[in-house]
This record gives C-alpha cells, structure tokens and sequence, in this order.
C-alpha cells in the first residue's frame, strides 16, 4: 500500500440542484478532472496525468467500483463523452432492472454524490522529468475509454458526479456576493430518552471530536439536549457540507485496485519476471501473483473477461488467451520487457562514456550551433564608451533514426512454460540493442577510413586543419600522449581565441589495452626520470569494436566541451518494447524499437593518432 500526502480537496458554493435526473435515471459526471495520480513502472513513481480528451467512442459501460467479473457489475451506460474546460464529463444512465443500480437511483435522487472512475488504455504517451525536482510525468495523449465505474473514493479526486451548475475550484474563499455557508442548525431537541444526560454529552463530545467539529458544535449539540442518534445525523451534514473531516485528513492511502487491467497487467508482469530475474524483489502488488506458471496466467486472464474456461487443455487454454484477450499478451510482453531493458541497461557501451545524451522532439535533422568563445573584455575609454562585440557560429546537424526487430514467442514454448529460453531471448534482444548503439557510434568514429564524418566545413572529423590530427603516428607512450594533449590544449575557438581544451579520456582498441593500463597506473618512483606525468590523469575507455590496433583517441569531457552527442526520440528513450498474439506466427510476437541517432557537432574535443 501506497501512501500519498496530499490535501484532500474540498469545494464552496451555493447549493444547486442536482443534476440526477429521476425519471430518466442520469446523471451528469466529470469522470477526469486533469488530477495528476501517483503510478509505478519499472523505473519507479511517476506522476499520470490524462488529456481531457480521449479518443472518440459513442458508450461504455457503468460498472460498480471497477468489478467486472459478471453482467450484473453492469449497472448502466456512459455516453456523450466529450471534453470540456479541461475535464472530460460523460451522461451516465443507469439502469432499471439491476438491483444495485436502483440502489445507486435512490441515493442519488436523497443528494448523494459518487467519485467517478475510469478504465482505460493509453496508445501513446509524452514524458516529461522536471530538472529542478526529479519528477516523472507522464501524459497519456492518446487514450481510448474503456468503461466509467462509481466508487466511493475515485483516483482522481476531482472526478465525479456533479450538480447542474459547475462549481468553484476548492479552498478558495467565497467572492463577496455569494452568501457564506451558514453552519448547519442543531438537531431538533428529541424527548427524555432512558440514558443518563452526562452519558449522551460524553457520546455527542465523542462524536465531534472523532470528526473533527469544533467546541461550538459541540456545546450546540449539548445545549439542545440531543440524542445521540440526532447528534451523530447533525455531525455528518456538517462534514458533508465541510466536505472534510477537518484536521484529521492530511493524506490518504490509496490500495491497489483488482478491476484496474492495466495495474493487473503490470503486477502479473513483474511476478512473471522475477521467475526470470530472481535476484529482483519484487512489490507487494506483485507478490499475489508470484508461482504462477504461463498457463495460470492465461486461465487468469480469460477469467477476467468472464471467459470459462472449464474442460479447456492447456494449449487450448492458452490459444484462447491469446486471441480472445489483450491481458495475455500484454502481461507476456511486459515480464519480457523488463527482461530486455535490464538487459539493455547493463551492457558496457565503451563509445557512451564520451559522448553527450541530448533528447530529440521528432526525426528531422537537429541543427546544432557551436558559438565561439565570449570576446575579450576591452579597457573602457575616458568617455564611459563600451565597445560591442559578437559571436561566430558554426552549424553541425544530425537525425534520429528508428531501429527495431521483431521475435516470435512460440506457442510450444508458452505451454511448456519454458522460462529459461524467455529470460535468454530477453537478455539478448537488450544486449543486441545496446550493441546496435554502440556499433552505429563507432561506424561514425570511423566513416571515411577513419578520418570521421564530414563536418560543415567540409573537412573530415579527423583532419591536419582541424589541428587534431598527428601527422606521423605515434606510439601510445607518454610521449605521444604528451603531443596529443599539447594538441587539445593548443585548440583555437572559430575567431582564432585560444580554447584551453583539457584532455579528459583515453579511447583504445582491445589491443591496446594492457599498454593503456601501464600508462595510466600510479608507481611509486625511485628517481625523477621514472615519474609518471599521466598517472590518475585520463579515464580508460576500451571499445572492443575499433579494428585498427593501432590507432587511438584522446577525448574531453563532453560536459565542459562539445563534441560526440548521441540522441534519443523524445518521450522514447531506450529500448522500447510492444507486443501483439501473432498472426503468422503461432504465439506471441515481440518487437523491440530504438529511436535513436548520434554525430559529432564540434572536432576540437577530439585528437587521433593512427599509432605507430
């Protein structure tokens, strides 16, 4: 269980009518309210908000608190789902003929209000982090509603049934034209009742201050000699009409949901991958679920939409599953999907460590401006006259692209539970996305027989103009590390101003990689000419994928200089997972996306030797 503190809202204006309507049986509700609601991934919290608007859908069912195990947790229709004024409202109707929806007439028509709820599936999401807090947020932009259910305590606590006439937001004071709330009248005296007087006030003083009335109240109550039935029908129109119990509610706790599918597809999910990840612990909500096998899992998912399954074999079972359901699949994809980001996550890829993640809105091609240093601060003459000064600026560009493969589950494999072969084609599928990164930035490290890319000025990356080239190679010792440094440092901005780049890694070929060590190792020196000037100074970065074994770079820090940034599509960063039952294939399919890109937008962080 989850605890958010947050103020519970609470809302002031003059009485209207209800907008319940009797005879028709409907009622007018705001089922989103724009609320931002607390929700888990696989990443940790983040905060869900919704766009008020949802794809178009003409009705859906009313379900009682999200049950939808049988056809009497029907208790009526949603329809008119339209967005406005930032909420998305719904005409509910509730039926005739269920018993609990007449329930549900009668204490609307007696002035009750409901928390309205929703269940729904995001097609698409836009996410955000705030710099300064940490903050995830994730905007689901295109939703499709699924069904509206009325419960008592809604996730967004805005939602739910409303009066005919809009009201103000809470916790704002009445403006001046608006008569103030007038606090509820005491209870009607009630005759001598068989109690003794004291033992009734020491219950009416029980009863306002478990609810958090005040002693005005109180002594109200007292004062007119109610009973203890009187007083406890006083206390709750005076916390219906505070809309709060004052004082006591600074935060609620809100429980996991059964009727939510999406939490459910998440939950069984994360049991399903700790079968394959055992060191992953994994949460409370998930812990019901854990042991399960493939096969209870899609007897589970078919029970869900009311789906016998009695007399069905283990195959049949799971066929059915997988085509009559969206639960089966999806829980699939997401336990593999775990798999495959943890997999992605931990691989080793050398290239990352100097370059800079940056994020891109969409595909076209990013246009990156590199200014020149700030001009020099001039002595101001005798008349106070400042002298203005400008920036040069040159302009290297470079696109996101789209990568993805997808594999097939069999059905073999899902009957016979065979978690091992899942859990390794996770593992692979997120190390072959790691890989493919790491190659495409060593394919551009080194386009044109190693010299890199083309830059703006139509010179290779890699270029005796770029003053970033040696002109005979060298061997890595320290003296060729000394010239490649004396290099970065003696870079020039593009107004001829001298840059004072600091070398800060040394990139090298698994061959290389023992010398590179020697190199950068502390030893404690005898004389003088056995110090090494190098120790402790560089970062290793080994990549296992440069081919020329000789040839070896050094590189500044990508944070105080530009030069390698690699870039991933806005709101998809990593590996992205979906899944679907498969048509051509018998089973599940996986496919696995990657928006990504990378180029260098500046030569000047960069020295290669093409060794000795």
């Amino acid at each position: 269980m989850t605890t958010i503190d947050e103020e519970i809202l609470t809302r002031r204006a003059p009485v209207q009518a209800s907008s319940f309507d009797a005879e028709a049986g409907t009622v007018v509700a705001v089922i989103a309210a724009g609320a931002a609601v607390r929700r888990y991934d696989e990443r940790g919290p983040y905060m869900e908000k919704l766009s008020p608007a949802p794809e178009p859908v003409e009705e859906v069912p009313i379900l009682d608190n999200h049950q939808r195990w049988s056809v009497e947790d029907i208790v009526g229709t949603a329809t008119e789902i339209k967005a406005t004024g930032g909420e998305t409202r719904a005409l509910l109707t509730l039926s005739r003929n269920n018993p609990r929806a007449q329930l549900i007439r009668a204490e609307l028509a007696d002035g009750r209000r409901y928390g309205a709820s929703m269940g729904y599936r995001v097609s698409e999401w836009r996410e955000e982090t705030d710099p300064k807090t940490g903050i995830r947020t994730k905007t689901a932009i295109r939703w499709q509603l699924l069904e509206v259910s009325l419960t008592p305590i809604p996730a967004d606590p805005r939602a739910g049934t409303r009066s005919i006439t809009a009201m103000s937001e809470t916790n704002v004071t009445p403006a001046p034209d608006n008569p103030p709330v007038q606090p509820p009248p005491p209870a009607q005296r009630s005759e001598p009742d068989q109690q003794d007087r004291a033992t009734v006030n020491r219950e009416i003083r029980s009863i306002g201050q478990t609810l958090g009335l005040d002693q005005t109240w109180i002594d109200t109550q007292i004062d007119a000699n109610a009973s203890p039935d009187a007083a406890r029908a006083a206390a709750l129109e005076a916390v219906r009409e505070r809309g709060t119990i004052a004082g006591q509610v600074r935060s609620i706790s809100v429980g996991y949901d059964s009727g939510d599918p999406d939490q459910r597809i998440r939950d069984v999910g994360e049991a399903l991958y700790t079968r394959f990840n055992h060191a992953h612990e994994p949460s409370e909500r998930a812990r019901q679920y854990m042991g399960q096998t493939v096969l209870d899992i899609a007897r589970d998912s078919l029970r869900a939409r009311s789906m016998p399954t009695t007399g069905l074999s283990p195959a049949a079972t799971i066929e059915r599953a997988l085509h009559t359901t969206s639960d089966f699949p999806l829980i699939l994809g997401d336990g593999l999907g775990r798999t495959i980001r943890e997999a992605y996550r931990t691989a080793q890829v050398g290239m990352k460590q100097v370059g800079r993640r940056v994020t891109n809105r969409d595909f076209r091609e990013r246009h990156r401006l590199q200014l020149s240093e700030a001009p020099r601060l001039e002595k101001v003459n005798e008349n106070g006259e400042f002298k203005s000064g400008t920036l040069a600026e040159a302009k290297e560009s470079f696109k996101v692209d789209t990568f993805g493969r997808i594999i097939g589950i069999t059905r073999q494999a899902l009957v016979n539970d065979d978690l091992g072969a899942f859990a390794d084609l996770g593992r692979r599928m997120g190390q072959a996305a790691a890989a493919t990164e790491a190659q495409l930035l060593v394919d551009l490290l080194l386009a044109n027989s190693g010299d890199g890319p083309k830059m703006s000025d139509g010179k290779n990356l890699f270029h005796a103009d770029h003053g970033n080239l040696a002109a005979v190679g060298s061997a890595l010792d320290v003296d060729g590390l000394s010239a490649a440094r004396q290099a970065m440092r003696k870079q020039v901005g593009l107004t001829g101003e001298l840059i004072d780049v600091p070398p800060r890694f040394l990139l090298v070929p698994p061959s290389l990689e023992t010398e590179a060590e020697k190199l950068l190792a502390s030893i404690t020196a005898t004389k003088e000419s056995d110090v090494n000037p190098f120790a402790g100074r560089l970062v290793l970065v080994v990549e296992p994928r440069l081919t020329d074994e000789n040839r070896w770079y050094v590189v500044a820090d990508p944070a105080v200089i530009d030069g390698l940034e690699y870039a991933y599509l806005e709101g998809e960063e990593g590996v992205v997972i979906e899944t679907k039952a498969g048509f051509e294939t018998d089973g599940v399919q996986i496919k696995a996306r990657l928006d990504f890109g990378a180029g260098f937008v500046d030569h000047r962080s960069w020295v290669m030797s093409p060794g000795a």
